[in-house]
């Protein structure tokens, strides 16, 4: 491979990372990596559709004033996830602000911002957030599209599966078998093969394996961060007694039913911790089989002063391809370091069989005169099985 075809291929990959892990990132409900916004709130900082470089919430350290997170907001455009900037604290989370208002979310029905609704922090160097002019453009029609389909598949079918990043999964999987019957049909019928290159022409087995687990490994963070997150609870410390367990009387605790459901397949380790005061949980970690469902208590407390009040908890979960006590050990030191060990596992697993299967093999690049004839899924899999 020459080295103008080595540097188109390697912006191609690097586009179609940037877009996939926008789409992921909107699907799991945390920016992996990018972030765009999707209104003019933030401007003249990030127009609608700019990108920016999202720092997860659990490596980026604190928050100060002046940082532009991304939270799960409750009441601003009917929830999810906004991007705004922090502009003061009080003893009840972060004032945060669109540098486009002129008055801060608190102004509004927004509660303040918690520790646990934070998901991401804007890269700023110098004080400057860092820009992706007009990168979220693209994955706004992209992410359309796929809904639409998914929804479609779900309403034909009737079946849920096809919905959120578990759809994606499959979604992505038919969409390669098509391709792939396509180049059967569309196949020349011609047999001759003979054509002159480069002993050394084509693309290293090495890109394939790591495409292949790139898959993989984005399928399964999708699988473990979807159903995860952080989850509210809201308090009503009130003066009375009630029938509804989130109504406490002021000072006294409340008891709740926390059901940990696995719709996959894969056994899965649930590891269940209060993210927040005034919440506690019965039993923290959960081996859910696959398809299967665990219960657990959690405790809510009513601070001795009436009024509204929330109470988080965090989920975690990780797919049971390490044994408990490795992903026991790992997560005690972080809560990413299992979905790290979990997705080195797969992608390792992948380049041995791989590595085995190809025996260095190497996709062959054809001549422009002949690549109408051959679609990309049927050159790769004659390379794959020894016909080419």
């Amino acid at each position: 491979m020459n080295g103008r075809r080595l540097v188109r291929l390697s912006v191609e990959v690097l586009v179609a990372g940037a877009i996939l892990a926008l789409v992921v990132g909107q699907v799991t409900g945390t920016p992996m990596l990018l972030g765009y916004v999707e209104s003019g709130s933030m401007a003249p900082t990030m127009e609608k559709g700019d990108g920016f470089i999202a720092v997860p919430a659990a490596i980026s350290g604190g928050v100060d004033n002046g940082d532009v997170v991304t939270f799960r907001a409750e009441e601003l455009q009917g929830g999810g996830l906004t991007t705004h900037r922090v502009v003061g604290e009080s003893d009840r989370g972060y004032i945060t602000r669109g540098d486009a208002n002129p008055f801060t979310d608190q102004d509004g029905a927004e509660p303040p911002v918690k520790d646990a609704q934070i998901v991401a922090q804007a890269l700023q160097v110098n004080g400057n957030v860092v820009v992706i002019p007009h990168l979220g453009t693209a994955v706004v029609s992209i992410q359309e599209v796929f809904t639409s389909v998914q929804h479609r598949l779900a309403a034909i079918t009737g079946m849920r599966s096809f919905l959120g990043g578990q759809g994606i999964a499959y979604l992505l999987l038919g969409l390669s078998i098509a391709f792939y019957i396509v180049d059967l049909l569309l196949e020349d019928s011609a047999k001759d093969r003979t054509r002159s290159r480069e002993r050394d022409d084509g693309i290293d087995e090495n890109l394939i394996l790591a495409a292949v687990a790139l898959v993989v490994v984005v399928s399964a963070t999708v699988a473990m961060t979807v159903p995860a997150g952080t989850q509210s609870f809201g308090v009503v410390s009130a003066e009375f007694e009630s029938e509804r367990p989130t109504v406490i009387p002021s000072g006294e605790t409340s008891t709740i039913d926390y059901r940990v459901p696995n719709s996959g397949v894969v056994p899965t380790h649930v590891y269940i911790e209060p993210a927040s005061e005034g919440v506690s949980v019965a039993e923290t970690h959960h081996f859910v089989p696959g398809r299967g469902k665990a219960m657990t208590t959690i405790t809510l407390e009513a601070p001795p002063e009436t009024g509204y009040y929330r109470r988080f908890i965090a989920e975690h979960r990780y797919l049971g391809f390490l044994p408990e006590p490795v992903i026991q050990t790992l997560y005690s030191v972080h809560p990413w370091l299992p979905i790290i060990g979990i997705n080195g596992l797969l992608a390792g697993v992948i380049f041995i069989l791989g590595k085995g299967f190809l025996q260095g093999s190497r996709v062959r690049l054809r001549s422009r005169s002949r690549s109408h004839h051959r679609g990309m899924f049927r050159h790769v899999y004659d390379i794959v099985t020894g016909r080419d």
